[in-house]
């Protein structure tokens, strides 16, 4: 018998035959260029791959409906005209190529709207606009202005346009539509009581509330026929208690009944439930950040299922809907192919969403029929492809093909001996692509395992949000399936190298760790890097991460007021990691930026945390002198005495270019990548040695 049997078999929303119950979600790519009606070969791209992989529906991302006030986001497509079906057709046309039927995603930002960067001009410079004028300021709130409310004639436009967009996209050839009425888009802003207190006919009662997303629906159905299907996307939970709201005040799930009961009346052909956290924040839809760094609350509501830390969040919430309703459900969150398949055996829902899991993969459904599941790339709850820090568009970490798609691996002409050092992230992945370009790869590496330094990450960032091992994992099985000869626990020198006679040398032999000129190492309080790696490193060989960590939670040999310097990435997370285990915690950072590296949402539910914790942070500080009782700091010429027991040091590596510089001369095609070249980040390291090997 089939391991996915109901995974992988085919089902209907309305009269559109999907291929499996893997509905790809219509999150924002951003693979546009304002006002341009033709279609991104980008976009094509990115579409055409996620088909080919097999998904069973695939909903594109939304359009500006309502140009430009429904959307302030640049690089996001429009279909407010005719002019922009003919683009939108192209897409639909690469996508139904590979047999795969398309919904088109329609929202209205309404009060949702992202902070811009200093280069990117709005496309709407007035206020937002919601069901009322409220707002709600929390340090994790992205959004601070007060929408603007809307008149009940701009209300009825917004219909208009919404059906008329609708009706466009059938013009295109999309199967379907799909309203997103969740998150704090404008639709869940009118449906929530907390956020719509209106006193006309779209405010008070239930129906009332409902009334804009009800019409809307019809009027779509007038429009483009009643077996155009729509689905509509809920929070059949708004949880306000952590922010001291009571959930009462917030759409409940007694009333996301009754409303889900008048959408089914309405004619709506399936519903796709999440849940939300009152506010303007990424993490109030995706339930496993509502863990990071700690649950929010001490007791969850009833129905949310917070025993897994977000995995299958909404789960019993989809079960009660399906119990009252007649039309499909869908549900998403962080729920892999096992926990899905259970789901759909257990008749809690008839689909699962996923998005983050067909970022890191494009090809999982197909991975999954064709009984190759240790193949497919896992997705590690990074939450890089939703960081907007670097710019618009998207990056997923252990897919660096992602927004690339146009630059698929191809067989090289001639067969090379591609000789590989170090398996940390960046050689594990140039090692995979240079396997798939046809080449014959040896990968070294001196320590007795692959990985780098993912193992020492995995046991300081915890396994309860990101998955680090699960990288390691699949690249020891894609590897192995490739046929690269990987030898451990061995140094590459120069005459090890000329045994080899490689054709092509990759070094990924990692950066280097140094210390600060200002600090002497040899005060016993002083933890370096390289020392605390080498300290941790045989345990982790013993135990693992998982069982390592739980175990610095009795005994840890650090003093109990803790410095350390350097206030990136990495000491943010050991900050975390020690505050979790009792420790006064001290942060000293050279510049003004804490957290570099650290994704942007996160960012600010860590600091938020470190202030509820009572972290110090030092901006702008150097240490100039350590002593018997702590570390002296210069902070803006102030010289401040920071109490500790131990001290750590973290500063940023240095590359490591001594081994490319001794070989460059004797070999002809030779590269240095990831820390070794650049000290960066794993996603930074991953897509490098992509980069690369995609060319050798």
């Amino acid at each position: 018998m089939q391991k996915y049997r109901k995974l992988l078999e085919p089902h209907y929303i309305g009269k559109v035959r999907t291929r499996n119950r893997i509905i790809k979600t219509g999150a924002a790519m951003n693979y546009w260029h304002k006002d341009d009606t033709r279609m991104d070969p980008k976009a094509l791209s990115f579409y055409e791959n996620l088909a080919r992989g097999g998904v069973g529906l695939l909903v594109v991302e939304s359009p500006i409906v309502d140009y430009p006030l429904g959307g302030r986001w640049p690089n996001r497509y429009r279909l407010d005209e005719d002019i922009f079906i003919e683009g939108m057709a192209q897409l639909v046309e690469v996508i139904h190529k590979h047999g795969c039927p398309t919904f088109m995603l329609m929202w209205h930002d309404g009060p949702w709207q992202n902070p811009l960067f200093p280069d990117v001009p709005p496309l709407y410079d007035g206020p937002p606009v919601g069901s009322y004028p409220l707002n709600l300021p929390t340090p994790l709130d992205f959004h601070r202005d007060i929408p603007r409310q809307l008149s009940i004639a701009e209300i009825e436009d917004i219909i208009d346009k919404f059906a008329s967009a609708a009706l466009r996209a059938k013009k295109a050839g999309f199967d379907g539509v799909e309203i997103n009425a969740a998150s704090s888009h404008l639709f869940h802003n009118f449906l929530s009581p907390f956020w719509n207190r209106r006193e006309d006919e779209y405010g008070g009662n239930t129906e009332n509330r409902a009334k804009i997303l009800i019409r809307t629906i019809k009027e779509i159905k007038n429009r483009a026929g009643k077996d155009f299907p729509v689905s509509v996307i809920i929070n059949a939970i708004e949880v306000g208690r952590a922010l001291g709201i009571d959930d009462n005040q917030c759409l409940t799930f007694e009333e996301i009944k009754k409303i889900a009961l008048l959408l089914q009346e309405a004619g709506v052909d399936a519903i796709h439930v999440r849940s939300h956290w009152l506010g303007y924040h990424v993490g109030g839809f995706l339930p496993d950040y509502l863990f990071y760094p700690e649950p929010p609350v001490k007791k969850f509501p009833e129905l949310y299922n917070w025993r897994e830390r977000g995995r299958g969040a909404n789960i019993y919430l989809a079960k009660e809907l399906k119990k009252i309703l007649s039309i499909p459900i869908t549900v998403v969150g962080k729920i892999d192919p096992p926990l899905g398949e259970q789901i759909l055996q257990r008749g809690y829902a008839d689909f699962i969403a996923m998005n983050r899991r067909l970022l890191a993969d494009p090809e999982l459904p197909r991975k999954l029929a064709e009984g190759r599941e240790d193949e497919i790339a896992p997705c590690t709850a990074c939450g890089t492809c939703l960081d907007q820090s670097k710019g618009m568009q998207r990056r997923c970490r252990i897919n660096a093909a992602m927004g690339k798609e146009e630059f698929l691996i191809e067989k090289a002409e001639k067969k090379k001996r591609v000789l590989v050092v170090g398996g940390g992230p960046a050689g594990m992945e140039a090692s995979r692509v240079a396997a798939l370009r046809g080449h014959e790869v040896i990968l070294v590496e001196k320590e007795n395992d692959l990985g780098g330094l993912l193992p020492l990450a995995s046991l300081i960032k915890g396994l309860e949000i990101e998955d680090l091992p699960a990288i390691i994992k699949y690249y020891k099985v894609t590897l192995k399936k490739l046929g690269v000869k990987i030898i451990t626990k061995k140094e590459a020198d120069t005459n090890f190298i000329s045994t080899i006679k490689p054709d092509v040398i990759i070094l990924a032999c990692g950066g280097k760790f140094r210390t600060p000129e200002t600090i002497t190492t040899k005060k016993k309080k002083i933890i370096t890097a390289p020392e605390l790696h080498k300290k941790v490193k045989i345990f982790l060989r013993i135990f693992g991460p998982r069982f390592l960590g739980w175990l610095t939670r009795f005994w840890l040999p650090m003093g109990k007021k803790v410095a350390i310097v350097g206030g990136s990435l990495q000491g943010c997370e050991l900050a975390e990691f020690l505050v979790k285990r009792n420790r006064e915690v001290t942060i000293i950072e050279e510049s003004e930026k804490i957290g570099e590296g650290v994704v942007d949402f996160r960012l600010a539910l860590l600091l938020d945390w470190f202030s509820k914790k009572g972290v110090k942070i030092y901006k702008n500080a150097k240490v100039e002198e350590i002593n018997d009782e702590g570390a002296v700091v210069n902070q803006n010429n102030q010289r401040v005495l920071v109490p500790a027991d131990t001290i750590v040091i973290l500063a940023p590596l240095l590359p490591n270019i001594e081994l490319y510089n001794s070989l460059k001369r004797h070999v002809r095609e030779i590269y240095a990548i990831g820390d070794c070249k650049e000290p960066n980040l794993i996603v930074d390291a991953i897509h490098q040695a992509w980069e690369i090997a995609r060319h050798i």
